[in-house]
């Protein structure tokens, strides 16, 4: 299932002109992944077994701004203050920020169907 990123109207055209907008991001969850991109900003692949746990609703915090952001293994990848999930991942999971490699243990996303979101983590995968 492909879920996609929540935009507000003033950063939605900021981030299209800057190649982080709606059509070139969004969170993929498939049987085994999570993957995560905002433009060329931010990659990650994330294997659903290291995601210990799934917080909805979840207020990400206004001194991340929007965008992507982070430091110390949390990251905000947001483009609204609105649809707030926060995952906690162990063992970290390695990503891309900016082409630089980082390791994530706090991702915080906003995005347009949050609760459908968490419910699909939720779920049972059919990997045996």
């Amino acid at each position: 299932m492909t879920f996609a990123i929540a935009y507000n109207d003033a950063f939605r055209w900021l981030a299209t002109i800057t190649g982080m907008g709606p059509g070139l991001s969004g969170v993929e969850v498939t049987d085994t992944h999570v993957e995560v991109r905002m433009g060329w900003a931010f990659r990650a692949r994330i294997p659903r077994n290291a995601i210990r746990s799934v917080q909805q609703p979840a207020t990400i915090p206004f001194l991340f701004g929007m965008g992507v952001h982070g430091w110390g293994g949390t990251w905000a990848v947001n483009g609204s203050g609105r649809g707030g999930v926060k995952l906690t991942i162990e063992p970290p999971a390695r990503t891309r920020v900016c082409f630089v490699p980082v390791r994530v243990k706090t991702l915080m996303l906003s995005l347009e169907e949050p609760e459908a979101f968490a419910a699909t983590l939720d779920a049972p995968t059919t990997q045996g």
